[in-house]
């Protein structure tokens, strides 16, 4: 549904998108993700026509977001970053509006507008001028423009920006609803809320590419590696030595977050290979005579994962 090969945005001297690639299958929930500065943004307006790549390209619903834009940008419900809402009008006045702004014929978008503010929990306030509400109602309201026309995609930047804790899980109830259903690119800064909506994730930093796949592969290193907890009767240092001539061993470090026995000591060890270093790993400790008590995989959240892989890829790149 979503294609992007080689995306590339220039400004000036600056490179805000770096040869960007990846894909978005229909009806899959995309979490977008990065730093501040990463390329977020620009990426999602490029997508939604806002402005055209310096090189590379993007197709949404099989038509090219700069050769056919018009179609491509019929295909999309946007919401971005900051709301664009005509503060003077009703919220059904400017839903049905914005559904004409869309081409839809008068009892069309009325029809419309009714839908959505059911959906995003407005109906009541059909009636109120936009610039009486609070942030997080007007939040719906672009949420519910975005939702005018049910578009097969939806490019959804900070949806859930300044709602309160119910409505947040409203909100993501809703989009949780849309799997199978539409396409959805929903950049958040909630890592958790992805993590629990999102059946993909795609990480950028400095407009590079640094991880994509579903939340639970990136959490166990991508298929690549594995973080185990370690607790053995022996001192570190004695562990530490047999734990560096191991192969499949990538790093050790004592985990002070996890208090042991007296004469017992803890540490955290990557591993690459999979289960089999972790037999690999416990054999060798049986082998070497060292009181084994725990040798356990440690699951990472999607924090720790995002973490360390902007902040790796930023080092590597400085270095």
């Amino acid at each position: 549904m979503i294609e992007v090969r080689q995306l590339t945005k220039r400004y000036g001297d600056t490179v805000a998108v770096d040869r960007l690639d990846f894909t978005v299958d229909e009806g899959e929930i995309l979490g977008f993700l990065g730093p501040n500065g990463a390329g977020k943004t620009t990426t999602m307006r490029i997508l939604t026509g806002y402005f055209p790549p310096t090189s590379g390209t993007a197709t949404i619903a099989g038509f090219d977001v700069v050769e056919q834009s018009r179609q491509a940008r019929a295909a999309v419900g946007y919401l971005p970053e900051s709301v664009p809402l005509y503060h003077d009008m009703r919220v059904g006045e400017y839903l049905r509006f914005v559904g004409g702004a869309k081409g839809l014929e008068r009892p069309s978008a009325a029809r419309e507008a009714e839908r959505v503010m059911e959906l995003t929990g407005i109906t009541a306030r059909r009636g109120q001028l936009i610039k009486q509400l609070s942030k997080g109602y007007r939040q719906r309201v672009g949420l519910a423009q975005a939702l005018l026309g049910d578009p097969p995609v939806l490019i959804l930047d900070e949806p859930t920006i300044g709602l309160d804790p119910r409505q947040i899980v409203e909100i993501r109830n809703l989009i949780k609803g849309f799997a199978g259903k539409k396409t959805v690119v929903l950049s958040s800064h909630i890592l958790p809320e992805v993590a629990a909506t999102c059946s993909k994730v795609v990480i950028i930093n400095r407009g590079r590419l640094v991880a994509q796949g579903p939340p639970e592969m990136l959490a166990a290193g991508q298929g690549q590696g594995r973080s185990l907890r370690l607790v053995c009767m022996a001192e570190v240092a004695q562990v530490e030595k047999l734990l560096a001539e191991l192969p499949a061993v990538a790093s050790c470090a004592p985990d002070a977050s996890r208090r042991v026995a007296q004469g017992a000591c803890a540490l955290r060890v990557e591993v690459t290979g999979g289960d089999q270093a972790q037999v690999e790993l416990a054999r060798a400790l049986v082998e070497a005579g060292v009181g084994l008590l725990e040798l356990t995989p440690v699951s990472l959240s999607l924090e720790e994962v995002f973490v360390h892989l902007t902040t790796s890829d930023t080092a590597s790149q400085e270095a």
